[in-house]
């Protein structure tokens, strides 16, 4: 019988354990940690993210600014609202949600944000010092896998560990943190993409899974062993007559299916995604407190 590794359950852990930090540095005299989101254009996914961050910094006691832009916004623009918040010291941390509009370079804009300012953990900085084991904003989603797996007690050390996917925001990341020496780490690691030629053998041999494609229901049960570690970071709106909205969120992975071999198994919702946004919270109370790079 499976355990669920509930994001849900631990993502509402660590942000009590946050506004408690909060509340004692508010005691000892230090401001409030400020996260600033901007957010261009009106995309659906990117709107209910963007709210529940904001709602997350309310939970955790930090100050939130929240800034608008029209699709129709020049790159030059949003250049420049990215140079005023690299400059405002009240600002610990901020994110421009992605995806931007075909006419804006997300590279240009993620290489304009200040590395030590940069609590997504996108800016090449960040991840060159991940890459190398140095102190670093780690992207949120791959961070928040590996606090789900230490919180879990899921053992890595010399697992076969498979990444489905070669993002840079989760794939490449996942995979260097899973090899990387100490816990979570020290795993021996296999990433397959749209290009690999064996993908269900390859599966077939691993016992920690972590599916991160973007193609709904992908992995099934006859792509796994018994006893695997399913992490499922797919997050697909699929049309349904079910709900309210008219959509429901998949994961890549078949969770009926695959959920009667696994030991432990992430759902979807209430998995990767909580803990994907807690992380932002870590990472921008690091940024308050000037742990990574000094204030």
């Amino acid at each position: 019988m499976y355990k669920l590794l509930d994001g849900k359950l631990i993502s509402e852990q660590i942000k009590t354990e946050i506004a408690e930090e909060v509340k004692r540095m508010m005691e000892a005299g230090m401001k409030r940690p400020h996260l600033a989101v901007v957010i261009v254009g009106h995309d659906g996914g990117s709107e209910s993210y963007v709210a529940g961050k904001i709602k997350d910094c309310e939970t955790c006691g930090f100050q939130s600014t929240l800034i608008r832009f029209e699709e129709d916004v020049t790159e030059e623009r949003l250049l420049k609202e990215v140079d005023r918040l690299n400059r405002d010291s009240d600002v610990d941390g901020f994110i421009v949600q992605l995806p931007l509009p075909k006419n804006i370079s997300e590279q240009k804009i993620i290489e304009a944000i200040d590395y030590r300012k940069d609590v997504d953990g996108f800016h090449p900085i960040n991840v060159g010092r991940l890459s190398i084991g140095l102190p670093c904003y780690i992207s949120a989603t791959p961070a928040g896998i590996m606090e789900l797996l230490k919180r879990y007690q899921i053992e890595t050390c010399g697992k076969n560990c498979v990444v489905i996917g070669r993002s840079n925001i989760v794939g490449k990341p996942t995979a260097m943190l899973l090899m990387q020496k100490g816990y979570p780490g020290d795993a021996t690691v296999t990433v397959c993409h749209s290009r690999t030629k064996n993908l269900k053998e390859i599966c077939r041999e691993a016992d920690i899974i972590v599916a991160a494609l973007g193609q709904p229901e992908f992995l099934k049960a006859d792509m796994v062993k018994d006893g695997v570690v399913i992490i499922d970071v797919g997050t697909t709106r699929v049309p349904s007559t079910e709900t309210k909205s008219g959509f429901k969120l998949k994961g890549d992975v078949d969770f009926n299916d695959v959920a009667t071999k696994a030991s432990y198994i992430t759902p979807v919702p209430g998995g990767v995604g909580l803990m994907t946004r807690v992380s932002l919270m870590k990472n921008t109370l690091l940024a308050a407190k000037g742990e990574i790079y000094g204030k």
